[in-house]
């Protein structure tokens, strides 16, 4: 059937999940996977009988949207590239690695006309959660997420303040404001050249604050939420699933049933954005807040 050409951008682990979606999406026509290693990305494509380039350019000319899943060092240039050749994009988180740069991406995607979606998929798991529903700025926000080093290197590229704490520095930004008026951060480098764990404290114009702490080279992984309202507080364990609520507002951990697979329904948004049935969930610019955030918390843990 014929629907919106897509190509995927990488061959790596989520390279072939972004594929899967796209392949199975009633929306979309999977046309094919682009990697720098041609063998690696005729192993992606020909499951889903997709086209295997080694030629970015090549491969724009044959689709209307692209997914990009490279590491995080070529997000930029590539969705520029696209962008130039007037394609919709969807880019993995984080957009790009200085906030000059995304905006610019940004400003582009609406001069073209073109949607712009960033791979924040926990905007999604929040959503179905219930937080984005709250009707109050949160005072506080405390997060950590951490784990063992990723296998095969992945992410090795950047820091984890790129590579973990951005999901939580997105989501900081939505809660409790895009402007922040100071942050505090530290870091140290233990299996990378980069920082691989890091702990950041921001506040913002609102008045709230926010504690961040990441880490890839924790023996234990802990994914752990506490947020303070005025109306009182709500602590999530995401590992136990274990809930405390005092705010009056109903939050919920347990959402598989609503939300079984938040990065397909973050593809499938996408999907349906660039055929102009909704607006993206996700848009380029509302996603340039976390990048300076991101890029002010290196800046000063590496300086410290």
């Amino acid at each position: 059937m014929a629907g919106l050409k897509v190509g995927v951008a990488g061959a790596g682990v989520f390279g072939n999940y972004h594929a899967q979606k796209a392949a199975a999406s009633a929306r979309t026509d999977l046309v094919g996977i682009f990697d720098l290693d041609l063998e690696r990305a005729a192993r992606v494509a020909s499951p889903f009988g997709a086209g295997a380039f080694d030629d970015y350019a090549e491969l724009l000319a044959e689709v209307d949207a692209m997914v990009i899943a490279v590491p995080a060092t070529f997000h930029a240039p590539l969705t520029g590239q696209a962008l130039a050749a007037d394609k919709h994009v969807l880019v993995e988180k984080p957009l790009a690695l200085d906030v000059i740069t995304a905006r610019k991406l940004a400003g582009e995607a609406v001069t073209r006309g073109k949607v712009l979606q960033v791979g924040h998929q926990e905007r999604f798991v929040a959503k179905a959660m219930g937080i984005f529903a709250i009707d109050e700025v949160p005072e506080r926000l405390e997060s950590v997420r951490a784990g063992p080093p990723p296998q095969a290197g992945r992410a090795g590229d950047v820091s984890v303040i790129w590579d973990l704490m951005i999901h939580d520095l997105d989501l900081a930004a939505c809660m409790i404001g895009r402007e922040f008026t100071g942050v505090k951060a530290e870091g140290r480098k233990v299996t990378t050249d980069h920082l691989d764990e890091a702990v950041a404290e921001f506040e913002f114009v609102s008045g709230g604050s926010a504690w961040l702490r990441a880490s890839r080279a924790q023996e234990a992984r802990e994914r752990t939420m506490r947020v303070v309202y005025p109306s009182g507080e709500i602590s999530v364990d995401f590992l136990t699933r274990k809930v405390t609520n005092t705010t009056p507002y109903e939050v919920r951990v347990d959402i598989a049933a609503d939300l079984p697979d938040p990065l397909g329904r973050a593809d499938e948004s996408f999907f349906a954005a660039c055929l102009g049935e909704m607006q993206s969930q996700v848009p380029g610019h509302g996603a340039v807040a976390a990048v300076g955030m991101a890029e002010a918390a290196e800046a000063e843990a590496l300086s410290s």
